[in-house]
């Protein structure tokens, strides 16, 4: 196993700070079975019925949507950042459906950064992100809490933005 280079520590997140997180395409097979595993209605699993649907085609998941945007969080930013996971989201909103072969394209903003109170050695980080398809019309919504470590453990406790 490689040891983890970590480029990215709590200090390098304050607020107002943008990342470019880059962009995925799913297939009608990527969306058919995440669908048949996690999200089984008809919309997600067959294109036909899904014309009938509010749809009008075959649409992904909602949460699949939102695993691919994890998969870019982990991808382009996570895998070389300090992150000590998260006590969770505030809000997901699915603003489009995602069809086969939309290119999603993911931007992360960090919208409050401030140290945690009972563990200095670690911050918060409050973010939104935002996807858009490949005509630019938002497809997700989502904001929540990351918790990265700081660059210097024995820092004392600041407020930040």
């Amino acid at each position: 196993m490689t040891e983890k280079i970590i480029r990215y520590y709590w200090e390098d997140m304050p607020a107002g700070s943008v990342r470019d997180l880059g962009s995925i395409t799913p297939t009608a097979e990527e969306i058919i079975a995440f669908a048949t595993q996690f999200d089984p209605q008809p919309f997600h699993l067959d294109a036909e019925a899904a014309k009938d649907s509010v749809f009008g085609g075959l649409c992904a998941s909602g949460w699949h949507t939102c695993a691919m945007a994890m998969r870019l969080m982990v991808t382009n930013f996570l895998c070389e950042a300090s992150s000590q996971g998260s006590p969770g989201l505030e809000h997901i909103k699915w603003l489009k459906p995602v069809f086969p072969g939309d290119t999603l394209h993911l931007k992360h903003t960090v919208v409050e950064s401030r140290p945690m109170s009972k563990r200095p050695d670690v911050g918060l980080v409050r973010t939104k992100w935002d996807m858009v398809n490949q005509h630019g019309e938002p497809v997700l919504h989502m904001e929540g809490w990351g918790m990265f470590r700081r660059r210097n453990s024995g820092a004392t406790p600041s407020k930040v933005g």
